[in-house]
């Protein structure tokens, strides 16, 4: 996966409507603003398996990856609070 705009967008649209429901709307309004650590930790949180993702952002459990717990983090926060990243 390359981490074009376009093919990020893309890749937030997953196999679970519930994860749609959290990443494009983040995607949509805070990619562009986040910094480019936080975007490429971004582009390896999409590399994950749905039900891994799903757990994290429900807050089910935490990320094993220390690296993407900062994105993690900011969507909850976002689709909780819609506050912007």
């Amino acid at each position: 996966m390359d981490m074009s705009p376009a093919r990020m967008r893309w890749a937030c649209r997953r196999g679970m409507l519930e994860l749609d429901l959290f990443l494009l709307p983040f995607f949509d309004q805070c990619y562009a603003e986040l910094s480019p650590a936080l975007q490429v930790d971004f582009y390896h949180l999409l590399a994950e398996q749905d039900p891994e993702i799903y757990q994290w952002l429900m807050g089910y459990k935490i990320p094993v990856a220390s690296q993407l717990l900062a994105i993690v983090e900011k969507i909850k926060a976002f689709k909780c609070d819609g506050i912007k990243a």
